[in-house]
């Protein structure tokens, strides 16, 4: 039985890929989630054409599956319409961009040439990487990747730190990609180590002719103290420093913050009363990995943690902001516009961020992985979503969901529903049964016929047995009371 979201995932999403350039980017469609382009592509592949794409694909096992691919998306998806696709245009920070996407600050925006090709590529925009008057040396290597059963990683381990260009060289890249690109959004990222530095670095940026600045209170492997996330761990510093920025320039001021915190209700209480017109959250999440990769010259470090597996605590920081009723109180939300950073690879992702009132998103894990290209998945799956749902306008949809995230004293414990077996995707493997029998409520039995089966008396509905399942042979039934 074929997954066709594993197999399009097993590609090594090759360049110049041998198996052609269209049935390479209808695989790359399908390992992003959008499937109506995937469609589309697969449709105007022949047999021929597929059986010749098997035949050239490289890998370091066996090559991949593209009949079946096209098969099971074709019967699987709803024919694409890529007529009247709605626009992704969105205020933020009231600077009107063509689409929520942008690079983040880091690695994957240090110079001209590839802002260029990122911003050519389709993003709407770039925070460039954070710019600063010290003399930044970086170790070597500075990256490693927490990786589970075969995935290429889930979890990045960075120690990065800021732009060892010369900042006024990176000042002078800013205005010419603002020149060369006016209708893109360029912001610079600075990090000062006194009041007159950041306001320095500001005006600078202001100068340059950036359409913001975005202030770095949030990395967590700076060499020297007082910097980085030590300043968004420090409530009275986010508030000074963004006052005296938000008092030095014009442009629209925008602290990124640490997940390094308690909780980010109050420090974002602390952006708000400085006068800031937006925040960026979050940057990577401190950390150690302990792999032989993860040396430096046999020594190991607290550095940042970023890549899907930070995605929901990314999110759960984001609704500390867009729905903590006290900053609602205050009137954040009318004045403070959010960038959500942390774990995005597909539309999907992006989507609940905005869906949880986003109105911004940044991306970098996943551009070091798979390069600025994922752009085209981002864009398209978002707009063909909107399609379907009927939606003209991206921000019908920011804050969306906002209204169904509940305490836990507010859930539902009267009813429950029970896990629900498909016995023509079931191949017996067990992987149900161990699961229950050892991490839940021993509720299914296996016997020889190798078919699990629901024991209703002991089962809780806790829907272990269905996320462990790697056929996707276990659903859902209906949502009944629960018995007494």
């Amino acid at each position: 039985m074929l997954h066709i979201h594993e197999e399009a995932a097993r590609c090594l999403l090759c360049e110049n890929a041998p198996c052609g350039a269209k049935a390479a980017r209808a695989i790359r469609a399908l390992r992003f989630d959008n499937l109506w382009t995937a469609r589309e592509l697969f449709d105007q592949l022949n047999d021929a054409e597929i059986e010749a794409a098997e035949k050239a694909c490289i890998h370091y096992d066996r090559p991949i599956r593209i009949a079946e691919l096209k098969n099971h998306c074709v019967d699987r998806t709803n024919t694409a319409n890529t007529e009247n696709l709605p626009s992704l245009e969105l205020n933020f920070c009231d600077m009107v961009c063509e689409n929520p996407f942008f690079l983040a600050s880091s690695a994957i925006c240090t110079n001209y040439e590839m802002v260029a090709r990122a911003l050519e590529a389709g993003w709407a925009g770039v925070f460039y990487k954070t710019i600063c008057k010290q003399d930044i040396r970086e170790v070597s290597p500075r990256f490693d990747a927490v990786r589970k059963e075969g995935t290429p990683f889930v979890g990045f381990r960075n120690m990065e730190q800021l732009s060892e260009n010369p900042y006024t060289m990176d000042f002078d890249i800013l205005h010419h990609l603002k020149v060369n690109y006016p209708s893109k959004r360029i912001i610079a990222s600075i990090m000062g180590q006194t009041e007159e530095e950041w306001v320095e670095l500001a005006k600078m940026a202001e100068d340059a002719g950036c359409d913001a600045v975005e202030l770095n209170f949030s990395c967590p492997q700076m060499k020297l103290t007082g910097l980085g996330s030590d300043i968004g761990q420090n409530n009275e510093l986010i508030l000074f420093y963004t006052s005296f920025v938000r008092d030095a320039v014009k442009i629209p001021v925008i602290p990124k913050m640490t997940p390094n915190v308690r909780e980010m209700s109050t420090p974002a209480l602390a952006c708000f009363y400085g006068g800031a017109s937006g925040i960026s959250a979050i940057n990577t999440i401190k950390s150690i990995t302990m792999s032989h990769d993860a040396e430096v010259s046999d020594k190991k470090t607290v550095s940042g943690y970023s890549g899907k597996a930070v995605k929901p605590i990314a999110l759960r920081m984001i609704y500390e902001m867009t729905g903590n009723p006290m900053l609602h109180k205050a009137g954040i939300e009318k004045h403070l516009d959010i960038s959500g950073i942390g774990g995005i690879e597909t539309w999907r992702d992006a989507l609940e961020f905005i869906q949880l009132g986003c109105r911004n998103v940044q991306v970098c894990t996943a551009v070091m992985q798979y390069g600025y290209r994922i752009i085209d998945d981002l864009i398209l799956g978002l707009q063909h979503y909107m399609q379907e749902r009927g939606i003209v306008e991206l921000k019908k949809l920011v804050g969306e969901e906002l209204k169904n995230i509940v305490l836990p004293l507010n859930l539902d414990r009267e009813t429950m529903v029970f896990p629900k077996i498909d016995r023509d995707k079931c191949i017996g493997c067990g992987r149900c049964y161990i699961s229950c029998q050892d991490g839940g409520h021993q509720a299914i039995s296996f016997g020889e016929d190798r078919k699990p089966r629901i024991i209703g008396q002991k089962c809780v509905g806790c829907h272990l047995c269905r996320l462990v399942c790697p056929t996707g042979a276990i659903g859902q039934a209906n949502r009944m009371p629960k018995k007494n």
